[in-house]
């Protein structure tokens, strides 16, 4: 019994681990700054649990408090699933700096646990000797047992947990294992029907905490995916006052859609029809971000005689974008599961467009997409007098303008002729907004009047950018895209 606790407790490490990114990532994104934060926190936790356990397993060795190390690891993730979300909306408001933003997060979540959670091995380490002459086999035996059981988890909750589970029930399923695990240790060594008591009323917290919150938010679909933790709702559109449907992936609004009409609820996408201007008549486009698919929907509708390629990373997305946004297939319509920058390294096909829709928000730009290398394969896929249309989010000037400079500095590097359009207000320079870049392969000067109203207004909207001394392009090996957001925010 206590290899087995040894394994599942070092499994329940990573597994907590992992689905720590997924309780973060909807208030402070997925960035490397997140990662830095959990990975640091629980191996320091991890080591300061060792250090204890060694010391208390040395003072009074016994299955007992082995048991209730292991139940007050239980206890502690329970807490972190009962009080995460009022301690990370505070931390949102008390802190605008990331690192410390996620830096206590970490600790205030998932340090605790950890730390007991580190405290068993060295324990079960104690109890299982019993000669010196063959305690280094009982040392690496059992910490072997404990990495495999990390092994476990890992791939149990990147490739299966994640996809199938909300995070919210990861959570309660870890620590109801743990339950369960000091209960039988508990048992199996005291034979005393009485000691399962203190576990047996933690289960059933943890079990009514899973039926309460599996039976309660109705109006809400909550999807995680590999890629995403997903929420689809009914709500206003805050500009206009009018019904939508919106999808949130990581608590950002990335999609939404009008429940009876395929017109483009974001600004951003309506921006996307300047290259009815810059290039009239196109006939096919790629398109770097699906999501809830609304812009490629209204592509089929508005362009009956165009072709799109759709690369969205998450499959997930696409399923729930079927399932809720009125996605269909169509022969005209070609969707890729990939990550964006996997599929411009390898495609060697040509296109008139391409739209750029993988920055969701500051605290999620994949860096991969915005080097010098990615805008160079861009440039290759497009034709003679192609197009790239990209969003960002950023303001016109200030330190919330950092990446739109560099991204701006980086594309002007590769492309003949760059413009700038603010969707929001081209006034306003330090509102934070979307704002569309539009790079020209073609170095033939554009005019920018156009007869179709709507265009015209687009393109009023044209704003210059002065590049600020010393602002680096942005390349493969280095993209601080983090650092601009921590900027920022």
């Amino acid at each position: 019994m206590l290899e087995i606790a040894v394994f599942f407790c070092g499994a329940i490490v990573m597994v907590y681990e992992i689905a720590g990114s997924r309780v973060v990532a909807p208030h402070f994104g997925t960035s490397i700054y997140v990662w830095t934060s959990l990975i640091g926190v629980i191996l320091a936790s991890l080591s300061l649990g060792y250090w204890l356990g060694g010391r208390i397993a040395d003072k009074n060795p016994s299955f007992r408090i082995l048991s209730l190390i292991i139940l007050f690891s239980a206890a502690l993730i329970g807490l972190t699933t009962f009080v995460k979300e009022e301690i990370l909306q505070g931390l949102s408001i008390a802190f605008s700096g990331m690192m410390a933003r996620t830096l206590l997060t970490a600790l205030l979540l998932f340090a605790p646990a950890s730390i007991f959670l580190g405290m068993v091995s060295p324990y079960a380490v104690r109890l299982k000797l019993i000669s010196v002459k063959t305690s280094g086999r009982t040392v690496g035996n059992l910490y072997a047992i404990s990495t495999l059981g990390s092994i476990f988890g890992t791939f149990l909750a990147g490739f299966f947990l994640i996809p199938w589970m909300g995070t919210q029930n990861i959570l309660l399923l870890i620590g109801i294992l743990l339950v369960v695990i000091a209960a039988a240790l508990n048992f199996s060594y005291r034979k005393n029907p009485g000691s399962a008591v203190a576990p047996l009323i933690l289960l059933l917290v943890f079990a009514g905490a899973a039926y309460v919150y599996n039976t309660s938010k109705p109006n809400m679909i909550e999807v995680d995916t590999r890629y995403n933790k997903v929420q689809i709702f009914d709500t206003e559109y805050w500009i206009t006052g009018e019904p939508i449907k919106v999808m949130k992936v990581n608590n950002e609004y990335s999609s939404a859609a009008y429940h009876d009409s395929d017109a483009l609820v974001y600004e951003y996408l309506r921006f996307f029809r300047l290259a009815e201007h810059f290039k009239p008549g196109f006939k096919k486009a790629l398109m770097l971000g699906g999501a809830a698919y609304s812009f490629p929907v209204y592509y089929l509708n508005h362009y009956p005689h165009a072709q799109i390629d759709v690369v969205e990373i998450d499959p997930g997305l696409t399923q729930l974008a079927r399932e809720h946004f009125g996605l269909k297939e169509n022969e005209r319509m070609h969707i890729y599961h990939e990550d964006a920058r996997t599929f411009l390294n390898k495609q060697s096909g040509k296109y008139e467009v391409i739209y750029g829709d993988a920055y969701k928000s500051l605290m999620a730009i994949p860096f991969q997409l915005t080097s010098l290398e990615a805008a160079q394969k861009k440039y290759t896929m497009l034709e003679d007098d192609g197009i790239l249309i990209e969003n960002i989010i950023a303001s016109l000037e200030g330190v919330q303008s950092e990446f739109l400079q560099a991204e701006l500095h980086t594309l002007k590097q590769v492309f003949p002729q760059t413009f700038v359009f603010a969707c929001h207000d081209p006034e306003d320079t330090k509102l934070l907004q979307s704002i569309s870049l539009v790079a020209l392969k073609s170095g033939t000067q554009p005019v920018f009047h156009n007869d179709d109203p709507g265009l015209q207004a687009f393109l009023n909207n044209l704003v210059e950018i002065n590049i600020a001394g010393g602002t680096k392009i942005l390349t493969d090996d280095y993209a601080p895209v983090e650092y601009f957001a921590m900027r920022a925010l």
